[in-house]
């Protein structure tokens, strides 16, 4: 009887550390499928800029500084491999985008440009996805951390090498808005 009551209590303990392994693992790859999402979108991001770039350059040949910092901040996202380094390039590259915006309307040529209105209505989309996607990816970091640092879960994640996850953060609420350009004249 004490025999079965000992194995019974074993077989529960295990059962349990198998759920908490296994639920563990199913965020920690929900964590690393956030990431994916956000490094997607900042790669179609930055791939629609040096169009973006050129399109401006046809119009805009004295604004070369601007052209210059807006292609070495894609330079330095494209850079980054930790998310906090990741996500210092991005806020400097969101702040160059908003200057090339600005100075492109000093063109009205350009600001009627179909090319160069296509490629600010996809930049525009991608900024929501990568908003979208961060939301995502700070969500199931959180629910992971929060897993990870619980009892008794942080003892299993302890044992198997589980381990907290930065949150992709940016720098202020002034970042996070869409670059926007009003093209009335």
């Amino acid at each position: 009887m004490f025999t079965t009551i000992i194995t019974a209590v074993v077989v529960l303990v295990l059962a349990y550390v198998l759920f908490a392994y296994n639920s563990l693992v199913r965020q920690r790859n929900q964590v690393e499928e956030g990431f994916s999402d956000i490094d997607v979108q900042l790669k179609r991001r930055h791939n629609l800029i040096p169009n973006l770039v050129e399109t401006v350059k046809g119009y805009a040949k004295h604004e070369s500084g601007t052209l210059e910092s807006v292609t070495k901040a894609r330079a330095q996202a494209l850079a980054a491999h930790t998310p906090a380094e990741q996500a210092q390039a991005e806020n400097a590259l969101s702040a160059t985008l908003k200057t090339l915006f600005a100075v492109s309307e000093q063109y009205p040529d350009l600001k009627a440009n179909a090319n160069f209105l296509e490629l600010q209505r996809e930049l525009s989309d991608t900024e929501n996805k990568i908003q979208a996607a961060y939301r995502f990816t700070n969500g199931v970091v959180r629910d992971y951390n929060t897993a990870v640092e619980t009892m008794p879960n942080n003892i299993i994640a302890s044992l198997f090498h589980f381990t907290k996850r930065d949150f992709f953060e940016l720098e202020n609420a002034s970042e996070r808005e869409v670059p926007k350009v009003d093209f009335k004249y």
